[in-house]
């Protein structure tokens, strides 16, 4: 028995945010909470400034920036669990872009509402949740757990933004919805109807083995 890699892109990105958390506390160990490294690389800018090179690639880096500890597991504790069955469903390509441009989105309408920072994995993790349940969707067929998660989600995620810190209630619902369109755009991609304009194959190309031909029979003297 062996210990497998056995999702390479939810591992590896669970292992880069771990390790990013850590560095920041050891560069920084009596300093506040999250350390100058993941605030000034690793968090979405509010105040967002086109000549800044640094703020376009915090668009995308945001996500792997942390607060604490308790942030970090409580993200991972979901993206653990769930990711590796999405990603064994769509790829590790798939995934991957998912999971970029679902950074983008978040990063990119959080700078045009706050003037804050926004870090964390949780807009990844809750991409992750709406994809989950959409197992088993196919094309003019919606499951009832997808249409109950996303409207308990949604409600809760609403509620929570109009009495809590609506910051990070903000990028649950944008990764929320970045999961639906995924999960939508896929299955149609993935269920598109053969080419009706192809010719069918014929029998050498059909069968070139000859696997289908009768057997030739053998008739022994009587």
């Amino acid at each position: 028995m062996r210990i497998t890699y056995n999702a390479p892109v939810i591992l590896t990105y669970t292992f880069l945010c771990t390790g990013l958390l850590a560095l920041s506390k050891l560069m920084d160990p009596i300093g506040e909470s999250p350390g100058d490294l993941i605030l000034d690389f690793f968090t979405a800018p509010g105040d967002f400034n086109p000549a800044i090179p640094a703020h376009y690639f915090r668009l995308f880096s945001h996500v792997l920036g942390h607060a604490d500890w308790d942030h970090l597991i409580g993200n991972f504790t979901i993206i653990l669990l769930i990711g590796p069955m999405i990603e064994e469903k769509y790829g590790t390509g798939r995934l991957l872009l998912m999971m970029t441009v679902t950074a983008l989105v978040t990063g990119g309408l959080f700078t045009l509402f706050w003037d804050e920072n926004l870090m964390g994995g949780s807009g990844v993790a809750f991409m992750l949740i709406i994809l989950s349940s959409l197992t088993g969707f196919k094309q003019g067929r919606i499951p009832l757990t997808f249409l109950l998660v996303f409207g308990f989600f949604v409600g809760k995620e609403v509620l929570s933004a109009l009495n809590q810190d609506n910051i990070s209630q903000f990028a649950h619902i944008i990764g929320g919805i970045c999961g639906g369109v995924f999960g939508f755009f896929f299955v149609k991609q993935d269920e598109e109807p053969p080419n009706p304009d192809r010719e069918p194959l014929s029998p050498i190309e059909g069968d070139p083995l000859g696997l289908d031909d009768e057997p030739e029979q053998t008739h022994l003297p009587e």
